[in-house]
């Protein structure tokens, strides 16, 4: 079975409390056993972790090259400004899939660039929970 690493960023431990209009309603621990689930339907182990802190994202991205076929990566609002946390994923040679909750497009203006997206495989946008489970698809065709 392959293992996954599902590494969120900065806020999302408060996903189900912050701006649920935008976010939802289910906490990140319910959104990961969902993604648990899945995971285990698609042929994935998937393993969970959440930081404030961009250098325990950093450090995550870079132990997961010797563990994992490959990253969902969540980076809330590092993805908007973070070069660390792009030159780390660039830096390892497993695939990573940028996801996001909400339609970062269709808000605030600085949220329209993503510095990590042109090292990631891709990016999923806009879908809610679902964002992180048509990741694992997208790992079907990757790996």
């Amino acid at each position: 079975m392959k293992k996954l690493l599902i590494l969120n960023g900065p806020n999302l431990n408060l996903m189900g409390e912050r701006e649920p209009g935008v976010y939802g309603n289910e906490s990140l621990d319910d959104i990961n056993r969902q993604i648990e689930q899945k995971g285990k339907e698609l042929g994935f182990e998937c393993h969970f972790f959440q930081s404030n802190w961009e250098g325990a994202v950093i450090d995550q991205i870079h132990e997961a090259r010797k563990e994992y076929a490959g990253i969902i990566l969540n980076a809330g609002a590092l993805t908007h400004y973070s070069y660390a946390v792009r030159d780390a994923i660039a830096a390892i040679h497993i695939p990573v899939v940028e996801v996001h909750c909400s339609n970062v497009h269709a808000r605030e203006e600085f949220r329209h660039t993503s510095v990590i997206s042109p090292v990631c495989a891709g990016s999923i946008v806009g879908f809610g929970k679902n964002s992180y489970l048509l990741a694992l698809n997208a790992f079907e065709m990757l790996l």
